[in-house]
């Protein structure tokens, strides 16, 4: 099977298990692990990492089976997208560690984390407050643009956050 052939059925899968999802912004749901792929092939990353992006929400928000994600993804894929799933009553500390310890979860949940930014300007005020709050505390150092996109939303705010601002202040903080 080729990587092409292998991606293709990856997204067929992904479609078919997000099917009747929806974003807050009303798009069907599988838009977004299509658009973290595509941030991950933009950036020159392989194909277990394109179908990790298609996958990493599909064992907390769907049906689907683990067998089923290494029979289409294999063995690297299926251990990614378990290090992406937020098991009952994870702790945060653990969780990150986990990502930061595979570098296929790790690229996979800086491009989710930046799309998640980039699209939650049509989210609630206090949604938006928390997301950003909860980047600073785990994400910052994911990737350079996270920084830029924390700024960008924490300025779609009604009022300032003033926990953001030591983050765009000092431009030798987050390049």
């Amino acid at each position: 099977m080729t990587d092409e052939s292998k991606y293709e059925a990856a997204l067929r899968f992904a479609k078919l298990k997000h099917s009747g999802q929806y974003r807050k912004s009303g798009e069907p749901y599988v838009t977004h692990p299509i658009a973290v792929a595509e941030m991950l092939k933009e950036k020159g990353y392989d194909t277990d990492y394109l179908i990790t992006g298609l996958f990493h929400d599909l064992l907390e928000d769907t049906d689907a089976k683990e067998e089923e994600i290494e029979a289409l993804g294999g063995k690297a894929v299926l251990k990614a997208v378990k290090l992406l799933t937020k098991q009952k009553d994870y702790v945060m500390e653990e969780y990150v560690s986990g990502i930061k310890s595979d570098p296929i979860a790790f690229a996979v949940k800086s491009a989710d984390r930046l799309h998640n930014l980039q699209s939650a300007f049509v989210a609630s005020e206090d949604f938006r407050r928390r997301y950003i709050l909860e980047t600073i505390d785990w994400y910052m150092d994911f990737s350079p643009e996270i920084p830029l996109a924390v700024r960008a939303l924490a300025l779609s705010l009604s009022s300032p956050m003033h926990e953001t601002e030591q983050y765009f202040t000092d431009k030798s903080t987050y390049r």
